[in-house]
């Protein structure tokens, strides 16, 4: 089976010879997670070449979340296809006291259109925090950011946008799409949410969110998780994975034939999950998942580490600390916890009852 690595072996060819498509979306989407940090400067249009050159230079390569990364960033850089495109407008901000972790940039492509790519979340204990708060909040801190960005770049430029991001950077690309400002949407001809959450009712009954419905293109895995929380009324496309479960939401996994995605079927484990975690949603109050959520993170936060590898770097130790952090919670904060943990495995279980 094919990927993107295998895309770019058969389609390295200009885009002002062969047009945009779905699988250079999945890979733009990724360009946003690349270490640009001290490479691409605000306000500066540098090739993707010149970035991946400033890169080597730093030594920063290693600053990559997935050792796919470090493969990839090289390949495109010395492509036809993406490597004389521009970058600009980097931007990566971690903000622990709003729960905040965002980061995007701008490609400017050589058929004179523009993708903005939105991370998803890194993996800082602050990424996670504001993806759980999605599930009580109509609007988290980086959606609002989101806005803001996407606005300034078509103020910048008059090119046609395209607006694409993985995982929360997928939320972020409809959001952005949707609550734009008028001047904004009118450039805007694409948007690309892979395997991204949905958002609450109070957003995909707004004015605003179906107005940009019709732009929207929405890929899954086979049993996606991630893509398959809150509310989605886009349509989606479901993409075979070579990875099981959670991990399919890797998009180096993600299958291609051509210039696609390779199709398939929704498995029964995914409607299982993506059921059980909607009933407990209905179950649980927002007050409840947001006491819930912050406990959690709070007895996270007593082992002092910033990322999830510092968390599994010293296991032992870490564990150790957050048992001693839950032992000191006081009886009400135990019951409410313990209270609905329950409540998600009891809607597990009917689940799977109804089989």
């Amino acid at each position: 089976m094919a990927n993107i690595f295998d895309y770019m072996k058969w389609r390295d060819i200009s885009l002002n010879k062969v047009e945009f498509n779905e699988v250079d979306n999945l890979i733009l989407s990724r360009l946003s997670y690349f270490p640009f940090d001290g490479v691409v400067d605000k306000d500066e249009e540098i090739t993707l070449k010149e970035a991946y050159e400033r890169t080597m230079k730093l030594g920063t390569t290693g600053r990559t979340l997935q050792a796919e990364d470090i493969d990839l960033y090289p390949i495109l850089a010395k492509s036809i296809r993406f490597g004389s495109c521009k970058l600009t407008n980097f931007i990566n901000k971690i903000e622990p006291e709003v729960e905040k972790q965002f980061a995007g940039v701008t490609v400017i492509l050589p058929d004179d259109t523009i993708y903005v790519s939105f991370r998803g979340t890194d993996n800082t204990i602050i990424g996670w925090k504001e993806d759980f708060n999605m599930s009580f909040s109509d609007l988290v801190p980086s959606q609002i950011d989101s806005v803001e960005y996407l606005d300034n770049v078509a103020k910048k430029y008059k090119n046609k946008l395209r607006v694409g991001g993985h995982s929360k950077g997928g939320n972020l690309a409809v959001y952005a799409a949707a609550f734009s400002n008028k001047k904004t949407k009118k450039h805007i001809i694409e948007v690309y949410n892979n395997d991204g959450p949905g958002f609450s009712d109070k957003v995909t009954e707004s004015k605003e969110y179906n107005e940009i419905l019709n732009k929207v293109h929405t890929y899954i895995p086979q049993t996606s998780i991630i893509g398959r929380l809150l509310e989605h009324k886009e349509k989606t496309t479901v993409v075979k994975s070579t990875e099981t479960g959670i991990m399919q939401h890797d998009l180096y996994s993600w299958q291609v034939l051509g210039d696609k995605f390779v199709r398939t079927k929704q498995t029964n484990y995914g409607d299982f999950i993506d059921t059980t975690i909607t009933n407990w949603l209905k179950e649980v109050s927002p007050k409840q998942r947001e006491e819930f959520i912050d406990t959690w993170f709070n007895i996270l936060n007593s082992t002092k580490v910033k990322t999830l590898n510092e968390l599994s770097s010293k296991k032992i130790k870490n564990v150790a600390t957050m048992i001693k952090s839950y032992s000191n919670l006081s009886p009400d904060t135990k019951k409410m916890m313990s209270k609905t943990f329950r409540a998600l495995l009891k809607v597990g279980k009917d689940n799977i009852t109804k089989k």
